[in-house]
């Protein structure tokens, strides 16, 4: 038997050894296991230190992206999902820690150039408030990742309720 092609890529941004910079590695790790296997079935995880445009770019075009980071510019410890294009669209009120090469808006930039357009998806992104080297999440972090992860759950719910909705014989 061969398994259907992957609904939902999930890019995992961070690093586990900068603080509050690895707060969606630590969801997802917590989370997948809760998930039922007909959900992770449907799901690529990618875990990515920094977003690159070519995370995007090769997104299949009845696939559907969901980006988890830990972002600057709102308070930490709370939580934030956007669509793609809303967060290509705001100048830097939200910027994603995983975006050290480039700022979020060339990285989305240059996906929608090369595509033709950005990937159906969504971003979620917790405030964080510590970066430096140790493995410990800032407190409001930790207060704030059953939030997180509630938050990735809604949200592949409505990215799956879609694909199977595009998918349907009308």
């Amino acid at each position: 038997m061969t398994l259907p092609a992957p609904s939902v890529r999930l890019l995992i941004c961070g690093a586990a050894d900068r603080g509050d910079d690895g707060a969606a590695l630590t969801a997802i790790a917590r989370l997948l296991p809760t998930l039922r296997p007909a959900t992770l079935e449907r799901l690529e995880v990618r875990r990515c230190l920094q977003l690159d445009p070519l995370d995007l770019i090769d997104v299949a075009p009845e696939q559907s992206c969901l980006v988890i980071d830990t972002v600057v510019g709102i308070e930490p410890g709370s939580v934030i999902a956007m669509p793609l294009e809303e967060l290509s669209s705001r100048a830097s009120a939200v910027t994603p820690r995983s975006s050290h090469a480039l700022p979020i808006e060339q990285v989305l930039g240059i996906a929608d150039a090369v595509r033709g357009g950005l990937p159906r998806g969504t971003f979620v992104g917790i405030g964080g408030k510590r970066f430096g080297f140790g493995a410990s999440h800032s407190r409001a972090v930790t207060a704030g990742m059953g939030a997180l992860q509630a938050a990735i759950e809604t949200e592949l719910a409505r990215l799956l309720a879609g694909q199977a909705a595009a998918a349907a014989p009308s």
